[in-house]
Parts: structure tokens; sequence; C-alpha cells
């Protein structure tokens, strides 16, 4: 190669190199100007299921003190089986994520809503179905993990009966102003680690006889399980209360 070619080359990638010094220096990083505070440090649970640090344990097996009507139902060996009629939380909760363990009973008895029926209340009015929806045929939008009478899951991953099973649902109760809804219930549900309600906009109460509507409420409200009649068993009962994140905006925004 020839001096003068040589010297070309290597005027050309001295040009290149120095085109992206350039290039490198023109990037700037972009900020918001916002301040967000630090996440707080919360220990998850040892196992999938456990709750993490900053839990408020409702049922761990052992007592149902936390709930109105806690001694009509039968505790043994670590869950709890339907009994007597509905228990509600003592304490009321507004936005939470909430985690239930159920089992619809082994021995199988009726079909359709008669086989194995409870209910997880959202603030006392919002049911998240339960029911033996294994091989069981029943209107869809009130099969295990519907939101009742509103929406069916997306897909239907339940167990066998007798087996346990688990929800994890996020709840974001509505709100209201006088007698206006100005932002609606959401809720979002997994069963069995399976996503099947996505950010669904609740209509109103989940009502058997009547079209759901909504009734203005205080955001906290109890959760409430219900007897339906059938032996369903619950076990390892715990929620997070949840609040937005506070951030200080940039000036002028």
């Amino acid at each position: 190669m020839s001096g003068k070619k040589s010297a070309a080359l290597a005027l050309a990638a001295a040009a290149v190199a120095a085109a992206a010094v350039v290039a490198r220096q023109e990037v700037k990083e972009y900020k918001s100007g916002v301040v967000w505070p630090e996440p707080k440090v919360v220990a998850p649970g040892e196992k999938p299921g456990d709750p993490p640090a900053d839990a408020v344990i409702l049922f761990d097996g052992k007592d149902l003190s936390k709930w109105k009507g806690g001694e009509k139902w039968e505790i043994k060996d670590g869950y709890a089986v339907v009994r007597g009629g509905d228990i509600s939380t003592k304490d009321n909760y507004g936005d939470y994520q909430l985690h239930v363990e159920f089992a619809t009973p082994e021995k199988v008895r009726g079909s359709g809503q008669g086989r194995g029926n409870s209910g997880v209340f959202l603030a006392d009015r919002y049911e998240v179905q339960v029911l033996d929806s294994f091989g069981n045929k029943t209107y869809f939008d009130g099969q295990a993990a519907s939101l009742y009478k509103q929406q069916p899951p997306m897909v239907n991953v339940s167990r066998k009966p007798g087996e346990w099973q688990t929800y994890d649902i996020a709840f974001e109760a509505p709100r209201f102003d006088g007698g206006k809804v100005v932002k609606p219930g959401i809720v979002t549900v997994f069963h069995n680690g399976v996503l099947v309600q996505n950010h669904f906009e609740l209509q109103g109460g989940t009502y058997y006889d009547r079209p759901a509507s909504y009734e203005p409420h205080p955001v906290k409200q109890p959760i409430r399980l219900q007897n339906h009649g059938d032996p369903v068993k619950y076990r390892n009962i715990w929620l997070r209360e949840l609040t937005p994140i506070v951030v200080k905006n940039p000036e002028g925004k």
C-alpha cells in the first residue's frame, strides 16, 4: 500500500473516531426533574405464597380472631372450614394486595353453583367467585375467579376438588363524590399464578338478582368470606395495604 493511501486511510479513521466522540458528547441524559422517594425495603416471604414482611396476617391457620363471626367456622390442621355464616374482617381496608388460599370439597356433591361455592367479597360487596370449576359447567360469569355476574375469567385454571388453590388479588376501591362515582373500583386477579382478571373496572356491586350498580361507601371497608352452604376450606390469608407514591414534580408541571 502506498504512503498516500495509508495516510488517507489514517485520516479517514481519525475523522470517524472524532465524529463518534462528538456524537457521544452531544447525547445528554434526559432527566424529568421528578424527585422520587426511595422505595421502602420489604423482605419477601421465604416461599411463594408466604407473606412479606409488611403484610397484615388475617388468618395463619391458628384462629380467626381478626374476623367477625370467626367463631362459627371450624379450625383444624391449619385451615378453616366454612360453617354457620359469612365472616368479615374486624378492620377495614381500602386499596390492597390480597392473598387467599382455598380448597373446594374433595368429595364432589351437586353441580353448577351448588358445587364448592363460596366467595371473596372485596369492600364487602364486590365478589371474586369461589367455586369448584374443575369439569363443572355453570354460567361463565359465575365460575371460579369470575367477578360475579360482571366478568368471566380469561381462562379456567381450576385445580381438582380438594386441591389447594390461590387467589392473588389487587384491589383499588372506588371513590365517590357525594352520590357520584368519580373513580370506579379496579380488580386484578391471579388464579393459581395465572392472570385471569386484568385491571377490570367494576360496574358496581355484584348481585345475583339485579344489575350491577354502585352504592356510595367509604373507601375502607371489611373483606368478607361467604358461606354458601359448602364446606370450602381456607388458609394463609394476608394482605398488603397499598399507598400511592408521592413525588415532587418539577416546577411548572
